[in-house]
């Protein structure tokens, strides 16, 4: 389908399936519109606390005193209840919170009492910044009154900020949602206050009718940090499942209107690239500036629902990606950090099960695909030994609607569209050429949810679809034009939410020539031409490819949490153009059960203990995972904490080792991983860990590392992280050649052991001036060294048997002429060593680059944040990336980390200015 239709295509949907759930009847469950008395709770739960709210006729101004008349007289929500360190125990210092609200905001005021206010807890941060050892007060907002999602607003006495979005009853959040919102705090000799105004038009909810009063879950929670105490006012206890469904009910709000919400992003920045120098590179220039303009937007479209736009977005000020040696055949997964994908990301969730162990972790829209590194890589080479690419594909724009219906529906929908992308090369000539190597690509994601019974059912569905301009005859055999993906799921929670079942159903196609098709068969994800698969065969002439996706979970969350998860990915199954499946092809059962203890006992202030199994099969029968898992971890009184966890795993088969190849035996293992982590109060504090793991055939893994964190200052936290990890792997594959005399269906599988050393090490350092200004600095120093030996053979299939050449069987030599290592390699019989490539080739020897490595990189930006008016921030940034590589082999951390500081830099210079209008 040409690109413009499927853009038309999918704007009818869109406008098609908003008309529905716009007309849906307002009788529907899933949204309370008025008040309730508390005998009204979803069935199973215990009535409520409850709060009311009053309305004031003029702002209220924010100073953290509470001295306006309007203060007086209203409710106070006190009696707070210790979820640690005595769960259900009255908390040790009183809170007393009280709320206003008038047409256009929320406000909240809070009195933390407490004797000893010279020994609280204040350091400054970063917004959102993840401080735990801080005095903490949360205000959560469940304004839908849905009993799944909800807004938390939280303060420290100093000012620092952080905004949360909960979703899913609290098992899941999003620290990216960042809302404009005003607090005042203030300390004296009973304590510390703080003072809220939440604007509506940040909040998210169903007006009710004229004059009607309406009602919202809230909940108050606060952290003591010298005792490690959480307290809160809707009693929440750790063994009990839930989180938003347990809040008490603000009450008594009347007459809200829909807020006009209309808000604008615009920015601007200015960028200096300065690249190591390049010998002859035509491309070259020391000093690249550039700058650039955009806008996000967000609209208001019902009260419910918010349409959000970027058009041309920058992330400059975003942390780089860490470095990473990935030798497997699967491909690496980033976290995402960008803001416009990060913020309510959970709209588009599907597929999510309850449960606490479960094998395979498919991600059904993963955020990185748009804007990805372009997927036709054009490297230098002989023919073009200079070459100009783009590092990502540039979004055009993007648009995203998300939020509820009044009818009780979730729904998310978003596009976004990248540009075709080119690299630039000179050829032996000097000749300057161009060609594509990303087409132009709309990317579409469609997410409802339909909440029941009170919140404690949901079903949903979701669509996704990708499509490609591949008018290019170098981009349509390699590429996918089309890819669809579509499911239904649904999750149900009974008894208190103590129990709960989820699961989805999912179907996929994809299209385009055979030749992409063939290549999508052949993906390491399913292997369809492995030559010993009877139940696989790659069809050559197909231009379409299509399968499922299935599972289903149960489980029961309390001080004793089971869960039991079955999975079922068909070979052609294929969602990789907007989401994530390293593979398909399996078949999964996994189990658990698990004591968690709150209690105190002896010098445990709380532990828990879990027996878990995993396993799983291919669409063959084959076993090609299992493992039986035991944990320990435990807290002391003195905050220390640690645990143990232990695995066991019998002889499997292994059907990726090969790359396509036959089936392989996968050896008996074992592994043990141990952390521990100090008391996290003094001013130094420290975390640990250590892994080991090994197997019947030799192959062993040892990964060790440590972070220390340092607070000399409230307003200063430093850390440092360093870890080492040291890989003995005695079958990494290398290649595959192509011999009708092998025994192994016509195909030599060649493997080296390698002994593999890797050494890194994060370090940050955060600044914090003001609550609204602050300096990060991150760096990661990376060095890894790979040494390959004993080039060996795979001899027999479902086995784990190699010959090794030159010993075994046949010749291997090593090659030094022609300025590089490479090595020779017949595969029966024992000959003289030639002296260059072109000799064994002509031998009909099997010639092979030298697989060593020495990888260097060290990675870096310094980030200057002011956010000078609510909602607006002026950026400095500066990044760095210096990267080395050698075939040595041997690793030597004196040699390699002096080498990297040593390498040539990349220097960028970013100035950022965003200015808020709403």
């Amino acid at each position: 389908m040409p690109l413009r239709h499927f853009n038309r295509s999918l704007g009818a949907l869109a406008l098609a399936a908003l008309a529905a759930l716009a007309a849906a009847p307002a009788r529907a469950q899933g949204v309370a519109t008025t008040a309730r008395p508390a005998a009204s709770s979803p069935p199973g739960l215990e009535a409520p606390r409850v709060i009311r709210a009053v309305r004031v006729d003029q702002p209220v101004r924010l100073d953290g005193r509470f001295d306006e008349a309007a203060w007086a007289g209203v409710d106070v929500a006190t009696d707070f209840v210790q979820q640690q360190p005595q769960p259900g125990q009255p908390s040790t210092e009183r809170t007393e919170v009280r709320v206003l609200y008038d047409d256009d905001a929320v406000y909240v005021a809070a009195r933390m009492w407490d004797p000893s206010p010279d020994s609280m807890e204040a350091p400054l941060a970063r917004r959102d910044q993840a401080v735990t050892h801080s005095e903490w007060f949360n205000l959560v907002l469940d304004s839908y009154h849905d009993r799944r999602t909800a807004f938390r607003f939280g303060v420290n006495p100093a000012g620092l900020r952080r905004d949360v979005y909960h979703y899913d009853d609290g098992a899941a959040s999003d620290a990216g949602w960042d809302a404009v919102w005003d607090v005042a705090t203030a300390t004296d000799s009973a304590g510390w206050t703080a003072e809220f105004r939440i604007p509506l038009s940040q909040l998210r909810f169903v007006p009710p009718a004229a004059g009607a009063e309406q009602t919202w879950g809230v909940q108050f929670f606060r952290y003591i940090a010298r005792r490690d105490e959480w307290s809160y006012w809707a009693p929440y206890l750790p063994t009990q499942a839930g989180f938003v469904s347990r809040f008490g009910e603000l009450r008594e709000i009347r007459g809200l209107r829909a807020p006009r919400r209309l808000e604008l992003l615009p920015y601007t920045s200015a960028r200096l690239d300065r690249q190591p120098p390049r010998d002859g590179d035509p491309f070259y220039s020391a000093n690249e500036p550039g700058g650039s303009v955009g806008l996000d937007v967000k609209v208001g479209v019902t009260s419910g629902l918010t349409l959000t736009g970027t058009v041309n977005p920058d992330f400059g000020q975003v942390e780089l990606d860490p470095a990473v040696v990935n030798l497997t055949a699967f491909e690496t997964q980033f976290s995402e950090r960008r803001p416009f994908f990060v913020e309510g990301a959970d709209a588009f969730r599907f597929g999510q099960l309850q449960n606490f162990n479960g094998y395979g972790n498919p991600q059904f829209f993963y955020s990185r695909r748009v804007g990805r590194a372009p997927q036709r890589r054009f490297f230098a080479s002989g023919d073009a030994p200079f070459v100009d690419e783009p590092e990502q594909s540039t979004i055009l724009a993007a648009a995203k609607l998300s939020g509820r219906t009044a009818g009780g529906w979730t729904v998310g929908f978003m596009d976004a569209v990248t540009q075709r992308e080119e690299a630039r090369f000179v050829d032996v000539e000097g000749e300057h050429h161009s060609t594509p190597v990303e087409p132009m690509t709309n990317y579409f994601i469609g997410r409802v949810r339909r909440d029941l019974n009170g919140g404690a059912t949901t079903v949903g569905g979701m669509l996704s679809g990708v499509n490609r301009d591949l008018s290019d005859d170098e981009l349509e055999p390699m590429l996918r034009g089309s890819a669809y993906v579509g499911g239904v799921d649904f999750e149900h929670s009974w008894a208190r939410r103590l129990w709960t079942v989820s699961g989805y159903v999912a179907a996929s196609r994809v299209g385009g020539s055979a030749a992409a098709i063939a290549r999508t068969q052949g993906s390491s994800a399913r292997y369809f031409q492995r030559p010993d698969a009877d139940y696989l065969e790659l069809d050559g002439e197909r231009t379409s490819l299509g399968g499922t996706s299935a599972a289903l979970a149960v489980q029961r969350s309390g001080d004793w949490d089971m869960s039991l998860q079955l999975r079922n990915v068909t070979p052609g199954f294929e969602m990789n153009d907007i989401g994530f499946i390293p593979r398909t092809d399996v078949r999964s059962l996994a189990t658990f059960i698990g004591r968690r203890v709150t209690e105190p006992l002896g010098p445990l202030r709380q532990y828990s203990t879990a027996l878990y199994t995993t396993q799983a099969w291919n669409t063959g029968g084959d076993p090609i995972y299992a493992e039986l898992g035991l944990g320990l971890q435990g807290t002391l009184h003195s905050l220390w904490s640690g645990g143990l966890n232990l695995g066991v795993s019998p002889e499997t088969r292994d059907d990726r080792l090969t790359r396509g190849g036959p089936l392989a035996a996968a050896p008996a293992s074992w592994s043990v991983n141990a952390f521990v982590n100090s008391d996290p109060r003094p001013r130094l504090s420290f975390s640990g860990s250590l892994f080991a793991a090994g197997d019947r055939a030799g192959g062993s893994t040892r990964e060790g590392g440590v972070s220390f964190g340092y607070r000399p200052d409230p307003s200063v936290q430093l850390s440092i992280g360093p870890s080492v990890s040291v890989v003995r792997d005695p079958d990494q594959f290398l290649f595959a050649e192509g011999d009708a005399a092998a025994e192994t269906f016509g195909v030599r599988w060649v493997f080296g052991r390698l002994h593999q050393t890797t050494f890194s090490m994060n370090t940050r350092l955060d600044w914090t001036f003001t609550p609204t200004l602050s300096l990060q600095l991150f760096a990661q120093p990376f060095v890894a060294a790979g040494d390959f030996r004993d080039f060996r053979e795979f001899t027999t299939p479902g086995e784990s048997e190699y010959a090794v050449y030159g010993r075994d069987r046949g010749t291997v030599c090593a090659l030094s002429a022609g300025g590089g290592r490479s090595y020779a390699i017949h595969p029966t019989q024992t000959v003289a060593c030639p002296a260059t490539g072109a000799e064994a080739e002509a031998q009909g020897l099997l010639v092979a680059e030298d697989p060593d490595f020495n990888v260097r990189s060290l990675r870096g930006n310094a980030v200057l944040r002011w956010e000078y008016r609510p909602g607006s921030a002026l950026f400095f940034v500066w990044q760095q990336e210096r990267s080395g590589f050698e075939a040595l082999g041997d690793f030597d951390a004196r040699r390699d980390v002096g080498r990297l500081f040593r390498e040539p830099a990349r220097n960028v210079f970013l100035v950022k200015a965003t200015y808020w209008i709403g």
